[in-house]
């Protein structure tokens, strides 16, 4: 026996499993309509949206059937449940036939004009969605922003582009067009290319970190691929320890290893060029008058080259 919208049903098996997730999706459009009355359901589910939403104009929409929502042998899926109206809500009202010149009522969500919030359209998804990937969308910065489930994802596809790590830049992109200039310098993450995602940094859906970073710190995100870094040292340079971004921009960056600025310069924010021979002084300058030879090629680094961290017993300096 099992008991679903006041009505009691004697089932067992695959009919009981399909009327329990039934119930769930149909839990989930209702929670997010709060109070309000739902229109009926349409009478012959997809088939009745199909016979609009199936010509050539709406072509694009099938490829919901390649998808992994798109299943109807998986009774998980919305297509194995409700079909269409287990995400768009019940649309009885919608498949009607109405009078001439009359305008067709709106679908209850996830449509043109449709009746609900964002916020109540996003709580049809997390009915469904709720990993633990998905515990911080609740304040998060995208969910305090009113972004929506769909601002990013692509249902009506054979495979979402934000979850492909090729094309997820460009809807990250979209919205974030700082670090659209950014990833376009000469040295860069090579997002771009498509060799790298946004997701292996930043988590979309709210983290408890700054930045939303997938690990507790920037270093320890930096880490995960840049592991020799990571130390320890026997003799540490502080501002690695502290942050990366006080030395390298993250998104990408004008100078080589996407510095904030090429040495000396980067170097003397924090260490004074007195008494140091990042200065030009008589008999080492250039003939033209320029600093000194030792502020050619690799500049500071042609001496400290471990800038990192050194475990060189006479690494005080970083220079071995």
């Amino acid at each position: 026996m099992y008991t679903c919208r006041k009505m009691t049903f004697a089932l067992t098996g695959g009919s009981l499993l399909s009327l329990m997730l039934l119930c769930t999706l149909v839990g989930a459009v209702e929670a997010a309509a709060g109070d309000e009355e739902l229109p009926d359901y349409s009478s012959a589910g997809a088939d009745t949206c199909l016979k609009c939403h199936g010509d050539d104009e709406s072509a694009h929409l099938l490829a919901l059937f390649d998808g992994p929502h798109g299943v109807i042998a998986d009774e998980r899926t919305p297509m194995g449940a409700s079909q269409c109206e287990s995400c768009h809500g019940p649309g009885g009202e919608h498949a009607a036939r109405v009078g001439f010149r009359q305008q067709r009522p709106p679908m209850p969500a996830f449509g043109p004009n449709a009746l609900w919030s964002k916020q109540r359209e996003n709580e049809v998804c997390l009915g469904c969605h709720q990993d633990p990937a998905r515990r911080f969308w609740d304040g998060g910065t995208h969910q305090s922003q009113d972004v929506s489930c769909v601002d990013c994802h692509s249902i009506h596809t054979r495979r979402d582009p934000v979850t492909v790590q090729s094309s997820q830049p460009e809807v990250c992109l979209g919205c974030h067009t700082r670090q659209r200039a950014e990833i376009h310098r000469a040295y860069t993450h090579p997002l771009r290319f498509g060799e790298m995602a946004c997701s292996d940094c930043h988590q979309s859906h709210g983290s408890p970190n700054e930045f939303m970073l997938e690990s507790m710190t920037i270093n320890q995100n930096c880490y995960q691929c840049h592991a020799e870094k990571r130390g320890p040292y026997l003799w540490e340079h502080a501002p690695v320890t502290e942050d990366c971004t006080l030395c390298h921009r993250t998104h990408g960056s004008n100078h080589p290893a996407l510095l904030t600025r090429r040495a000396p310069l980067l170097c003397q924010q924090c260490h004074s060029r007195s008494g140091h021979p990042s200065v030009g002084r008589t008999g080492e300058a250039l003939p033209d008058g320029s600093p000194s030879v030792f502020l050619l090629s690799g500049s500071c680094l042609n001496c400290h080259s471990q800038v990192h961290g050194s475990n060189h017993p006479s690494g005080a300096m970083l220079n071995r």
